[in-house]
C-alpha cells in the first residue's frame, strides 16, 4: 500500500491498530486506535515526525521501505510517552546519522524511558526554527497537553500543524483524513474527556496561542488528519470554554437497589422540571462515555450505597475519576443509602476536593427510600432545577 502524501512531500508512514481495545490499561477503546507519525521531505534534509508504539515498529518500517527513505536526519520527538516514542530506538539503529530533536525536559524523559545515548540528542527552543531546505518547521512548547514536555511542530510553508496529542481521537480507520464529521467529533470528544480534560486551563492558553498562525491542516498523533482545521479548533473552544449545559449527570451504583431506586427517582424529578438528565450505572457502564458526559454537564450527583461504613469501591473509583479530570462542572451532589451507619458523603466529599463546585447538602437514606425521603430527593431536584434554570 502507497503511503498517503498529506502535503507535497509529507507523508503518513504510522500505523493504524485495529485491535488494541484497552489504553493504558484504563481507557476503553472501542474503535481502536492509530499511532501517526510523518515524514516531511526537504530539499536538503529529511524529517520524522514522532515514531509509532514499540509493537508496530514493523509497520513503521515497513511504511518508510515504501516511500524509499533512504536517510532521516531528524526524528522529532513532540511527546516522550511511548505510543509516540517507542520506536525511536529502531530507527536510530538503522539510521546512524539520525538525531532526536526535542526539548531539555524531554531529553531527560526519553533518556530513562528509552535508554537513548546523550549524543543521539539536538535539544531545541520554544520557537526554534529547523530548516530542511525548503521547508522550515518551527517547533511551540505546549506543556500540560497532556505530559509537561510536549510541543506541537509547524511546517511553515505549508502551513500544517503536527498536534501530537493535541486535537487526537482514538480511531483506527482505513481513511488518513476525516471522512466522517461526527464520528471523529465524538472520538476526539471522548479522546479530549478521558485524557485533556485534567488540563484544561492550560489547552485553553495553548487555543488562543495558535490563533497567531495560518493553519490549513492538522495532523495530530492519534486519529485522522483535518483538512478543515476549524471543526477541531471550535470544537475544543467549546470543550475548554467555561460554558456548560443545563443538564444533570446523575452516576450511580447500587447493591440491593435503593440507591438505583433514588437515582431513578431524582432523575425523574428533574425531567418533570424540563432539566435534562444522563443516568449512569457506573458500575456497567464504560468510563470513556461517563467522561465524555461530564465534559458538558453542569451538576454531576454521585449515589452509592454505603459499604462498611464508607463508599461502594466503584463510587469510589467514580469519585476519584471525576476528581481527577476536573470536569468544570458548577453544582455536586451525593445521595445514597446505608443499613446501621455512614460517612459515605464525607469520604466522597474528600475524594472529589478538587471539584471546583458548589457542594449541594447530601440526600442519605437508611434502608429502602420511604416517602419522607423521596420528598427530600424532590428538594433536591427542585434546588437544583431552580439553579440552572434561572442561571
Amino acid at each position: 500500500m502507497v503511503q498517503p502524501e498529506i502535503k507535497p512531500r509529507v507523508y503518513s508512514v504510522g500505523a493504524q491498530d485495529w485491535q488494541r481495545k484497552i489504553f493504558d490499561e484504563l481507557i476503553p477503546l472501542p474503535e481502536g486506535t492509530s499511532y501517526n507519525a510523518y515524514i516531511v521531505r526537504g530539499s536538503e534534509k529529511t524529517a520524522l515526525i514522532d515514531t509509532v508504539d514499540p509493537t508496530m515498529t514493523k509497520e513503521l518500517m515497513h511504511n518508510l521501505e515504501e516511500i524509499k527513505v533512504q536517510r532521516i536526519d531528524y526524528i522529532i520527538c513532540q511527546h516522550a510517552e511511548q505510543d509516540h516514542s517507542g520506536s525511536i530506538p529502531a530507527v536510530l539503529t538503522k539510521h546512524q546519522e539520525a538525531v532526536v530533536v526535542c526539548n531539555e525536559k524531554c531529553k531527560g524523559m526519553l533518556i530513562d524511558l528509552m535508554h537513548i545515548p546523550q549524543d543521539r540528542f539536538k535539544v531545541i527552543q520554544d520557537r526554534e526554527e529547523l530548516s530542511l531546505g525548503d521547508k522550515t518547521l518551527q517547533f511551540i512548547f505546549t506543556p500540560w497537553v497532556h505530559w509537561p514536555e510536549t510541543i506541537v511542530t509547524y511546517l511553515k510553508e505549508d502551513t500544517l500543524l503536527f498536534t501530537c496529542d493535541f486535537f487526537g481521537s482514538h480511531e483506527a480507520s482505513y481513511n488518513i483524513f476525516v471522512t466522517e464529521k461526527e464520528k471523529t467529533r465524538r472520538a476526539a470528544k471522548r479522546y479530549y474527556a478521558e485524557i485533556m480534560m485534567p488540563f484544561r486551563i492550560s489547552i485553553r492558553k495553548h487555543l488562543e496561542l495558535l490563533t497567531q498562525y495560518t493553519i490549513s491542516m492538522i495532523a495530530p498523533s492519534h486519529g485522522p488528519v483535518y483538512k478543515e482545521p476549524l471543526t477541531i479548533l471550535r470544537a475544543y473552544d467549546e470543550w475548554t470554554g467555561d460554558s456548560v449545559k443545563k443538564q444533570v449527570l446523575i452516576a450511580y451504583v447500587s447493591m440491593h437497589g435503593s440507591t438505583r431506586a433514588m437515582a431513578e427517582f431524582l432523575s425523574d424529578a428533574l425531567k418533570r422540571r424540563q432539566v435534562e438528565t444522563l443516568l449512569f450505572d457506573i458500575a456497567k457502564t464504560d468510563i470513556g462515555e461517563l467522561a465524555m458526559a461530564m465534559v458538558d454537564a453542569s451538576t454531576i450527583v454521585l449515589g452509592s450505597p454505603t459499604f462498611l461504613v464508607g463508599p461502594h469501591p466503584v463510587a469510589a473509583y467514580a469519585a476519584t475519576l471525576l476528581n481527577t479530570l476536573r470536569p468544570k462542572t458548577k453544582y455536586f451532589a451525593i445521595i445514597g443509602s446505608y443499613g446501621w451507619g455512614t460517612t459515605m458523603a464525607d469520604y466522597l466529599t474528600a475524594f472529589t476536593s478538587n471539584i471546583k463546585a458548589e457542594i449541594l447538602p447530601p440526600v442519605l437514606v437508611k434502608g429502602l427510600p420511604r416517602m419522607e425521603d423521596l420528598e427530600k430527593l424532590d428538594e433536591l431536584a427542585e434546588n437544583i432545577a431552580s439553579k440552572l434554570l434561572q442561571g
